[in-house]
């Protein structure tokens, strides 16, 4: 178990996962809190729910991630969800290319409930270790490129940029202004001694070293 003790804390970021069912999300979500795959994942009723710790500069950041439902009968259960969100990740199958085309919808829902200007937005491509490729990277590039999202493919099944996906979503986070506010740890009693250098671009791991910000 990892020592915290001697780090800061920041305020927890809500991330949002959301697509047509079937996708991977659920998937995308196990591989990066529990590092496990299961091809028998059924699809998610609702919104489910987990949090993940990182570190990111000696700091934790305590991620609370929401896995929506695709289906569209629970689609009324989820706009409450939507809200406080600090950042999105929609996900498509590069095998299937009707849940590509719905991702204007998936959009357009997003941008109606989330209530945080700036909130920061990734479109991953799922499934990329399957055959039968039916959206071609260049078409995910373009439409990430129309709706200012950063974008990448990956794969829950190989673990293929899963990592890289949810932590590159959180730098650019970080590097937003306004979205987030960071909050002392109680030992410290003093909030200006929380101090996150951030990253540019192309540096390190910040933005840029393994997603595409358009």
């Amino acid at each position: 178990m990892s020592d915290y003790s001697d780090k800061q804390h920041l305020t927890t970021l809500k991330i949002l996962i959301i697509g047509e069912s079937y996708v991977g999300k659920s998937s995308l979500l196990l591989r990066y809190t529990d590092d496990v795959f299961s091809n028998d994942v059924g699809a998610t009723i609702g919104v489910d729910f987990k949090n993940k710790k990182i570190t990111l500069d000696n700091n934790i950041i305590n991620l609370a991630i929401w896995d929506t439902a695709g289906s569209e009968r629970f689609r009324a259960l989820t706009p409450s969800f939507y809200r406080g969100a600090h950042g999105a990740i929609l996900v498509y199958d590069v095998t299937a290319r009707p849940t590509f085309e719905k991702l204007n919808t998936w959009l357009e829902e997003l941008n109606s409930h989330a209530d945080k200007p700036g909130i920061v937005k990734m479109l991953v491509g799922n499934k990329i270790d399957k055959e039968g490729r039916e959206v071609s990277r260049k078409e995910g590039m373009s439409w990430a490129r129309a709706h200012n999202t950063l974008f990448i493919e990956a794969s829950a099944k190989t673990k293929e940029d899963v990592e890289c996906a949810f932590e590159e979503l959180v730098e650019k986070i970080i590097q937003t202004p306004g979205l987030w506010e960071p909050r002392h740890s109680s030992s410290s009693g003093d909030p200006s001694k929380v101090n996150l250098d951030q990253p540019k671009d192309g540096q390190g791991s910040g933005v840029g070293a393994c997603c595409n910000w358009i």
